[in-house]
Parts: C-alpha cells; sequence; structure tokens
C-alpha cells in the first residue's frame, strides 16, 4: 500500500473515532438520554395499524440491544409517564409497549432538536460542504453496507493514534 494511501486511511480513521467521541450524543435531548429516545422513536415508528404497539423483543431487535437492557429504559420511561405496558391481546404472553401522548410530544421534541442541530452544523460548513458531506456520508454507508465490512471501533483502539 502507497505511503499516500496509507495516510489518507489513517486519517479517515482518526476522523471517525473522533466523530464518534463528539459529546453531542453524550447531552440529554428533550430531558432524556440518547437510549431513552432511541427507544421512544422505535416505539413511536414501530407502530402499525395492525398492531396496537411494540414487544420489547422488536424493540430489542430493531435497536440491537438486550431485552433486559431495552426493559430497563421502559421502566424509567414508563415512570416518566412516556410510554405504557399492556398485555397483548392476540398473545396474552406478550407485552406490547405504546407511546403516551406525553411520549409523543417528547418524540417530536428531540426531532427538532436533531434538527436544529444539524441545521447549526448547515450554517457552519454551508450549504455546499453540507450537501457534500451529506453525499458523502451516503456513500460511505453503501460502501460498507454492500461490501459487509465489519468496523467495530473497539478494533480501532490502538491502530491508530489520534
Amino acid at each position: 500500500m502507497e505511503t499516500s494511501t496509507v495516510s489518507t486511511a489513517q486519517r479517515l480513521m482518526r476522523a471517525f473515532m473522533r466523530l464518534n467521541r463528539v459529546a453531542w450524543h453524550q447531552n440529554p435531548i428533550a430531558g432524556h438520554t440518547l437510549s431513552e429516545i432511541k427507544v421512544l422513536f422505535c416505539v413511536k415508528h414501530g407502530a402499525r395499524a395492525d398492531s396496537p404497539g411494540m414487544k420489547v423483543s422488536e424493540i430489542s431487535r430493531i435497536l440491537d440491544v438486550t431485552s433486559p437492557t431495552v426493559t430497563q429504559l421502559l421502566k424509567g420511561l414508563e415512570e416518566d409517564g412516556l410510554v405504557t405496558r399492556r398485555i397483548d391481546r392476540t398473545d396474552r404472553r406478550a407485552v406490547v409497549i405504546t407511546l403516551t401522548e406525553k411520549g409523543d410530544m417528547v418524540t417530536k421534541e428531540a426531532v427538532g432538536d436533531f434538527l436544529a442541530s444539524f441545521e447549526r452544523l448547515i450554517d457552519y460548513l454551508g450549504e455546499e460542504q453540507s450537501n457534500q458531506l451529506a453525499d458523502l456520508l451516503s456513500k460511505v454507508f453503501h460502501y460498507y453496507d454492500e461490501n459487509g465490512a465489519n468496523v467495530s471501533h473497539s478494533l480501532w483502539r490502538g491502530v491508530v493514534e489520534v
């Protein structure tokens, strides 16, 4: 591999590692953690006309986390009045999760927070570079998706000094 290619590969790895550590995902969103917001979005988007809500196992599969993790998050969200749990009418062994009106409002607020954050990024980068970035990130996604590449952040540690 050429020196310039290695250097470019190292620059890309550093950039991805630094992006992963950006504090924006650590700050509360609409007063809730990013994990809680992800669960709320999952429940909101998982709701279908043919289903009264989502099962914990469905949320767990979609978010790629364990069921006990989802259950713990749901417990806090339920205490905050953002979700409800009910026995599934079609399978009495299962529990379905639905958003409350308050939960729906929090998801809308979180969308507003996310959009405002990206609007500030657009102001910083400018419209042209923002569109270039969006195009490049789409290409990156398609590359890794099509090639089945497994890029584990834990594998990067120690490979390149940041």
